[in-house]
């Protein structure tokens, strides 16, 4: 009985860590916004430099996209 307890609680405290870490992270992704300028930096950091229209294509898109983390389509 005395190693039950402890296997008991680590189990029980890794999950609820788990769950929680999953749901901070949805939140945060889901208030997650990029303005014009970081995005230009990103695309520069990957080799790409973007016009007004591309810029404004890709606004459009991060705005549009919701968060599947851990959402699997089948």
């Amino acid at each position: 009985m005395d190693i039950v307890i402890p296997i008991v609680t680590f189990v029980v405290g890794a999950i609820g860590g788990f769950a929680g870490g999953v749901f901070y992270l949805r939140r945060q992704m889901s208030n997650m916004s990029m303005d014009n300028k970081q995005i230009q930096q990103m695309a520069r950091q990957m080799g790409m430099n973007l016009n007004q229209k591309q810029l404004n294509q890709m606004n459009r898109k991060m705005k549009n996209v919701k968060p599947t983390f851990g959402n699997k389509k089948k």
